[in-house]
């Protein structure tokens, strides 16, 4: 009888300051199963992700990382070509696997649903705009291929900087 009253005491703090239960406790492998129907280069998982991430709120139980810096330092429309969504998708995968501790054995997928993507975009066009495309997509997606697991911090980058801005006032004293 004890244990029932202080089990109502708690539920009943939990609902007055406002904590919530998790409806549903999701396990890793039911995420880990969205994570690859969300990550694979076909139209199906496209269109899969896209709903989901149209509705977020319907996978809140399942806490994905839906941030994104679209296309990071390269841009999100080359020459007018739209590789926005694409982006959102690739990073997507990429944050929400590196969560799980499962990038490394899901890194060429995520890679290659990107460049799917991109070149859905890119079957829009046709002759020379298409060619455009389909070069600009390839040469994304050769580069998160080979660049796309660095994990380079600000603070790298900034002593790149102060190598650089050293190496320049060398240079210029050795001239003088």
């Amino acid at each position: 009888m004890a244990r029932r009253s202080l089990t109502a005491v708690v539920l009943s703090l939990i609902t007055v300051l406002g904590f919530a239960l998790p409806a549903h406790a999701v396990t890793l492998q039911q995420k880990l199963a969205a994570l690859s129907q969300f990550s694979q280069p076909t139209s199906a998982s496209a269109t899969a992700w896209r709903s989901a991430w149209q509705n977020q709120a319907a996978w809140a139980d399942y806490a994905f990382d839906w941030s994104t810096d679209l296309c990071s330092s390269s841009p999100d429309q080359p020459l007018g070509f739209d590789f926005r969504m694409s982006c959102r998708r690739h990073d997507f995968g990429y944050r929400n696997y590196k969560d799980v501790n499962q990038f490394p054995a899901n890194k060429s997928r995520i890679d290659d649903a990107f460049y799917f993507d991109m070149k859905q975009v890119c079957a829009k066009y046709s002759g020379v705009s298409k060619s455009t495309c389909n070069g600009l997509a390839w040469t994304y997606y050769q580069a998160v291929k080979e660049f796309g697991d660095l994990n380079v911090t600000e603070e790298q980058i900034q002593e790149v900087q102060r190598q650089a801005e050293l190496q320049a006032q060398n240079a210029e004293h050795a001239d003088a």
